[in-house]
């Protein structure tokens, strides 16, 4: 089945499981309209814009900072003994836990707790904004849903889609390094190079020798267009805009083993001088209402129960056929560092 992607996110596996009470923080500060400097690795595809423009309506002077999961997180403990960001959002959970290891969070409930599953996030320094599955789209009119693949794997394992699809040209990103780590998760093996079975090295071999290098600067769907390229990795919730954009037609692989999905979270730094306009933003940015208006404008699965009630029920039908994979987190970042530096070393041309 092709699905039409007209939304973001993970159905009822991934809705709340138990609200609780909400608790609010009772921080006092005279910080109320200073400029908030915000890093984020999601302010693509018109979002920073979007939170600008909402911010400002609400009160808030934003200075956004973006940059990719990986280059953002290391920025942030590099910071640590002089911060200079106040709050970080979009990161997903296998890079909060690093900067919360380095005891570089603020603990803050915000006031919108109990609307979440607390489970998400760590219930203490990070909470749940956006649910966001990790795809492969591929451009209908060059590959029929009967031709397309069934699982990453295909790519390099079936000659048919060798040279067609796009393979990363950096592991600076969250993006990137979850599809690796979605193919590596399946080959642990206590006995192999830093986790990983001899296999499973051999399968990031193929990925990369088979795949067609992304080009800085050139959308996948530009190059899907063009017919340079007939698939690659994807955001669930960038697709909408892409197809009108290109003019392309997107299906989407939906693998028996599922997709990677990460929770975009936020955060407050600590050592800010502006805490209690961090809290104001986060429990503004956070709520029902905006992660709903988020939700509609961007396609996305919001954490907030509330802003879920406001959510199409035909985004919930589409995604309900894409469960999310079963993976490790934990070993997963306990290891994705070594992992990347070796790809990088040894399979990345």
């Amino acid at each position: 089945m092709r699905t039409k992607f007209i939304g973001a996110g993970l159905a009822a596996a991934l809705l709340l499981t138990g609200c609780g009470s909400s608790t609010a923080s009772s921080n006092e500060g005279g910080s109320e309209g200073a400029t908030l400097v915000v890093y984020t690795n999601s302010n693509s595809d018109g979002k920073g814009e979007w939170l600008e423009a909402q911010a400002a309506e609400a009160g808030f002077d934003l200075e956004i900072v973006g940059l990719g999961g990986a280059d953002l997180t290391n920025r942030i403990i590099a910071e640590g003994g002089n911060p200079v960001a106040d709050v970080v959002f979009g990161l997903n959970n296998m890079y909060f836990e690093q900067i919360k290891a380095e005891e570089l969070l603020e603990p803050y409930t915000p006031e919108w707790s109990g609307d979440v599953d607390e489970s998400l996030g760590d219930g203490e320094t990070f909470w749940p904004l956006v649910q966001q599955g990790i795809v492969l789209a591929y451009n209908t009119a060059a590959v029929p849903e009967a031709e397309s693949p069934s699982d990453w794997t295909d790519l390099w394992s079936d000659e048919q889609y060798k040279g067609r699809y796009e393979s990363v040209s950096t592991l600076a990103g969250a993006t990137q390094q979850i599809i690796m780590a979605s193919i590596l998760t399946r080959y642990a093996d206590e006995s192999g190079d830093l986790g990983i079975s001899d296999e499973g090295w051999e399968q990031v071999r193929g990925y990369f020798e088979n795949g067609s290098k992304a080009v800085e600067g050139e959308d996948l769907f530009a190059r899907m267009a063009a017919g340079t390229v007939d698939m690659g990795q994807m955001t669930i919730s960038g697709i909408p805009a892409r197809e009108t954009q290109y003019g392309v037609s997107a299906g989407v692989m939906e693998p028996e083993i599922g997709v990677p999905y990460a929770v975009e979270q936020v955060g407050i730094i600590k050592g800010t001088d502006k805490q209690a306009e961090v809290e104001r933003f986060i429990n503004w940015f956070g709520s029902g209402d905006v992660q709903g208006a988020f939700a509609v404008e961007f396609k996305s699965l919001p954490a907030n129960q509330k802003a879920i009630e406001m959510t199409d029920p035909e985004v919930l039908a589409a995604y309900d056929a894409i469960p999310p994979q079963d993976m490790d987190w934990e070993f997963v970042r306990d290891n994705i560092s070594q992992w990347v530096e070796k790809i990088e070393l040894e399979y990345m041309p």
